[in-house]
């Protein structure tokens, strides 16, 4: 495995995380207001007694960027981990369903799949992780020679879990996942500061963006879900699930 030029991970990460900051404002700029009604629940926020529009309003625009940042940053994550790699190791961009990271190591072909912290995936998504690892494994079998070895392995970004053994592939976890790429076991806190890059001038932009965002939506709410001044929750609940039809099934036999 080759060595890593830090200086390149900062110029990467500098340019990318700015990338990420400006996708958080666009992804804002996008945003409706009965969009985010019908994507969340209204009985949660009914229990929280929030009875100002601006509070619903922030409260809605919350749950949704704290969802958008844990996908948006996790993708950086990934082209960060992609891009060291290939520094590393000539990884490449898998093709394969279910693997993201693709390298030969000391006659180890490893086949990564990345996630960007440790809580993914219900069960049903872990057994497809599993098969889709079990069929890349079987398809690089008839490409490489018999003596490389082929592992596959759960690469996650984040998180103190111990490597382990999983139904035929490595759970790798944090530090030891940043090893894994790069053979440099600082390289997990070399990051952290390069990743901070301008940190506050894209926050003061994002803040300012969000105050113009809920001063609209605000406005929108007032008129289409007040009355008199009062948060109408059943008319919040009738748009978010107000679809009465299934008394028509009752009689209908299921399809066999």
């Amino acid at each position: 495995m080759k060595s890593l030029n830090l200086i390149d991970v900062q110029e990467f990460v500098n340019t990318y995380i700015v990338r990420f900051h400006q996708d958080k404002i666009q992804s804002l700029g996008k945003l409706k207001l009965k969009t985010l009604l019908r994507r969340k629940n209204p009985y949660l926020f009914r229990a929280k007694n929030i009875t100002l529009a601006q509070d619903l309003v922030q409260s809605l625009l919350d749950a949704h960027i704290s969802s958008s940042e844990e996908e948006l940053f996790g993708q950086f994550l990934e082209q960060l981990a992609l891009f060291i790699a290939g520094k590393t190791c000539d990884g490449v961009k898998s093709s394969r369903v279910g693997v993201d990271l693709e390298f030969v190591d000391n006659d180890v072909y490893h086949l990564v799949q990345i996630k960007s912290g440790p809580n993914w995936g219900n069960s049903t998504q872990q057994k497809r992780q599993e098969e889709n690892f079990r069929v890349a494994v079987v398809d690089v079998q008839t490409q490489v020679e018999s003596h490389i070895i082929i592992q596959p392995i759960l690469g996650i970004c984040y998180g103190r879990t111990r490597t382990s053994a999983l139904r035929g592939y490595f759970k790798v976890v944090g530090q030891n996942f940043w090893y894994l790429i790069s053979n440099n076991e600082h390289l997990y806190t070399d990051i952290i500061e390069p990743i901070g890059y301008k940190a506050r001038q894209h926050t003061e932009e994002f803040h300012r963006q969000k105050a113009r965002i809920i001063n609209l939506l605000v406005e929108e709410i007032v008129s289409d879900f007040c009355d008199n001044g009062l948060i109408n929750w059943e008319k919040i609940v009738q748009f978010n699930s107000g679809n009465f039809d299934f008394p028509k099934f009752l009689n209908q036999q299921p399809n066999k």
